[in-house]
């Protein structure tokens, strides 16, 4: 009823438009006006509803208090009479003379052309903020691989925000824009009975086309630029051999596994970072936000890019988002952008030519299994754990079918943190019962950006929302892995824990980057297997290192042993070789990532061996 009301309210002020100030009362007009008047209000309230009334979901406003729909409906009546007001001010000092007649031959299309240039201008402009504030520091790389990936999952908040930001603004200003460029009319100044002209019609039409070319331009270039769209075309205009030169393929590496294969639980925290710790251990904030893995870390193994506290591994190129980690430290290979559409989105088509952790270990018999809130459909995920060592999916599909939540239940991107924990421990149960090591992947969600998921039984520590989150997720994976350590498979198990990536909440992490603090990712391997041996100082500190080297130092984790210390491009942290960072320098390398990888295309992305072809370098 509340947009039945808000329509109502819209027309009101159109009428009261035509009443009061139109001169031209033709039933034409009337129509006109009270469209633009209800349209124009109407909108506007919805963009103002956040920030004036704290609505959250402004689509579902008749599903909140009933007190918001009031309040609504009060800001369309107030947004009316405001420009009911300003239009009579104006009228009362300038004057629109509309001028009869047929436009020439070419107008109705210079005002669509015009139209379409302004309206794809703000939608740029508008999209770009919308994107930064949304998901950060988005990496050339991710807009287009995103764009060529499933995108079935995603938190419907996401949407939400799309449309209730650039969406709505874009139309707003395109039917603002509309108002004055379509009507053939000019401009007149009234002083004394006489009448001045300002604008004649072909300076009206001139300025709204140039207005629209400068949008359009301005648009495209500021998006460009936020997003660094010119080092992508850049980059993959050539061909590096980087990614050639220094790959190990681990089918042509002999691996050895104990007699009693070790069990491995693999956990990816949602933009869990070192920054949030506090500056005594190496972070950035005055008060620790992560307490209780500070302690637990005590127990394992933390390889940091500082001399003491806390570190770990910065931002590096195809690796800065949730989908991309997951490759990363499952291949040893950087996520880059695909050579067709599909790349990542089909069956079986999902870096077929890799050889991840989850084939190497299915091949050895380990059950595998996948744990995560969200739908594995985004990013193609499903298609990645499929191809790539047969998983178990518990997605939010996966427990609806498994009958641990309803059809209808969907909290944040699924299912939040606390309900995963409660799974977790289900499927690990399960797994250890049967006569098979396994290996069990999991990620968490509350902490995503950009203000994360608050669960009802969190406590509101911190001034915002954010940081309690953190706070309350680092706890909860703690007492989570207290849970493992009391079970009688824990001798036998291999725990890693890692940040899959830095926070893309832009509102938190603006004082951290403006202060130039080196963000990293959080890092903990805990009950390695005894072949790793004592692990020296100089292994821990002082390391340059990306999330591909997790591939092979994962391996050696669980007691694998091979030659060369490296797979994929990844570098084995414990074997006390240089890692590619460290060899080559960060910058360098992930200048050489960006470029474009004829070999990478060919053999990581494209599986020769299935299509009959060799690899011809």
């Amino acid at each position: 009823m509340v947009w039945v009301g808000a329509i109502a309210i819209g027309i009101l002020i159109g009428i009261a438009d035509m009443l009061l100030l139109a001169d031209n009362k033709k039933v034409g007009n009337w129509i006109t006006v009270i469209f633009r008047d209800g349209l124009l209000s109407v909108l506007s309230a919805m963009v103002l509803a956040e920030d004036i009334l704290g609505v959250s979901n402004i689509f579902a406003i008749s599903s909140q208090r009933i007190s918001y729909s009031w309040k609504f409906l009060g800001l369309i009546l107030a947004i009316g009479l405001i420009l009911l007001i300003a239009s009579g001010f104006i009228k009362r000092v300038f004057a629109i003379e509309f001028i009869n007649g047929n436009g020439k031959k070419g107008t109705a299309a210079l005002k669509v052309i015009s139209t379409v240039f302004f309206a794809l201008g703000i939608a740029a402009i508008t999209g770009t903020f919308w994107g930064k504030e949304a998901f950060g520091d988005l990496s050339p790389d991710q807009i287009i691989i995103n764009l060529n990936s499933p995108t079935e999952g995603t938190d419907v908040g996401v949407y939400i925000s799309l449309f209730k930001g650039p969406v709505l603004i874009t139309v707003l200003s395109t039917v603002f824009f509309c108002t004055i460029f379509f009507p053939k009319y000019k401009l007149t100044y009234k002083k004394a009975e006489k009448t001045t002209t300002i604008l004649p019609e072909i300076a009206v039409k001139i300025i709204c086309l140039v207005l629209s070319l400068a949008i359009l331009v301005g648009g495209c270039a500021f998006g460009i630029n936020r997003f660094q769209l010119m080092t992508l075309f850049d980059a993959y205009l050539g061909d590096s051999s980087y990614i050639e030169d220094n790959y190990v393929d681990p089918n042509t590496v002999n691996m050895t596994f104990p007699e009693e294969k070790r069990n491995l639980i693999h956990i990816y925290l949602e933009s869990m970072e070192n920054t949030f710790f506090s500056k005594d251990l190496g972070g950035f904030f005055d008060e620790n936000l992560m307490p209780d893995l500070a302690e637990l870390s005590k127990e394992g193994y933390n390889f940091s890019h500082q001399s003491e506290g806390f570190g770990g591994p910065p931002r590096s190129t195809g690796g800065n988002w949730s989908v991309a980690s997951f490759v990363n430290q499952g291949t040893g290979l950087p996520m880059k952008v695909p050579t067709e559409r599909n790349s990542y989105g089909a069956e079986n088509n999902f870096l077929p030519g890799a050889t991840a952790i989850g084939d190497i270990l299915k091949a050895q018999g380990y059950e595998q299994s996948v744990m995560f809130g969200a739908d594995a459909s985004f990013g193609g995920l499903d298609f990645y754990f499929e191809s790539h060592g047969d998983f178990n999916i518990y997605d939010h599909k996966g427990a609806i079918e498994a009958g641990w939540i309803d059809e209808h239940y969907n909290v944040w991107w699924g299912y939040e943190d606390d309900k995963l924990y409660e799974f977790a421990k289900i499927e690990l149960t399960r797994l250890a019962s049967t006569d098979k090591p396994f290996h069990f992947i999991m990620e968490t969600a509350d902490t995503h950006a950009p203000e994360g998921w608050l669960s009802p039984n969190a406590e509101n520590k911190f001034d915002t929302q954010y940081a309690n989150c953190i706070y309350y997720s680092q706890a909860e994976v703690v007492n989570f892995v207290r849970w493992i350590q009391q079970q009688d498979f824990y001798e036998n198990t291999t725990i890693v824990l890692i940040g899959d990536h830095l926070s893309m909440s832009k509102s938190f992490s603006a004082p951290v980057n403006d202060a130039g603090y080196y963000r990293t990712c959080y890092n903990l391997i805990l009950n390695p297997a005894e072949s790793v041996g004592e692990v020296s100082d100089s292994l821990l500190h002082n390391r340059d290192w990306a999330l591909f080297d997790m591939f092979p130092t994962i391996l050696t984790s669980i007691g694998v042993e091979f030659q060369g210390n490296r797979l994929g491009i990844g570098t084995d942290l414990f074997s006390g070789e240089q890692t590619l960072f460290e060899r080559d320098g960060v910058r360098f390398v992930n200048n050489e990532l960006e470029n474009r990888s004829n070999f990478y295309n060919s053999n990581i992305l494209v599986n020769l061996k299935a299509i009959g072809k060799s690899d011809e370098k």
